[in-house]
């Protein structure tokens, strides 16, 4: 099976709007690479827009997107979550939360106009964002003897892989990022280096 490893996300948060009888729908979009990303983040809008009556939000996470979820958050069911989700998926984007922000405008819009709404306002934040593709990788923590540090060093050149969190001595240690398609290869040609541990 060919293994794909490259992804659309955004680069920066972005923001966007949409208004109907009064109500605002104030979407905002980040990227985002964990559920603990998203909780923080969806917990500072809660108290900074303490005064909306809703804060709906859908994200999809990974190279795969296979984390997602949808909340409407006491609007009526898939009358929020579903409609900003479906903008995400439209785009093929992951890595991405987007949260809608809601004032009420004293007329209740109905599930038409709500999932119209949702959609509009999250379209509008996805198109003011700037789309990049990721690469997913896999991050190894490699020790080894010192003697060795040529040759490990001579893997990670020839694979164009920087290295990070190093740490020098009679026992050595750094951490890589490994692009998925490469991780086999990586793991191959570390095999060949003696004193090195994998972790």
């Amino acid at each position: 099976m060919e293994l794909f490893d490259a992804y659309k996300s955004i680069a920066a948060p972005s923001q966007g709007l949409f208004k109907d009888n009064g109500s605002r729908f104030i979407a905002l979009a980040y990227p985002v690479e964990t559920e603990e990303e998203v909780k923080a983040i969806v917990a500072g809008l809660r108290k900074e827009y303490h005064d909306a009556r809703h804060h709906c939000y859908a994200y999809r996470l990974g190279y795969k997107a296979d984390v997602y979820r949808a909340s409407d958050d006491g609007e009526p069911s898939g009358s929020a979550g579903r409609p900003i989700l479906g903008q995400i998926d439209s785009l093929g984007l992951s890595d991405v939360l987007v949260v809608v922000v809601r004032y009420f405008g004293g007329i209740k819009l109905g599930i038409p106009g709500l999932i119209r709404a949702y959609k509009t306002s999250t379209a509008d934040a996805l198109s003011q964002a700037q789309v990049v593709e990721k690469i997913a990788g896999q991050r190894f923590r490699i020790r080894f003897g010192y003697l060795a540090m040529n040759d490990v060093m001579k893997v990670l050149k020839e694979m164009d892989l920087p290295p990070s969190a190093q740490e020098f001595g009679e026992d050595c240690s750094l951490q890589v990022r490994v692009r998925l398609t490469a991780v086999d290869s990586f793991k191959e040609r570390l095999k060949t280096v003696s004193s090195i541990e994998e972790v």
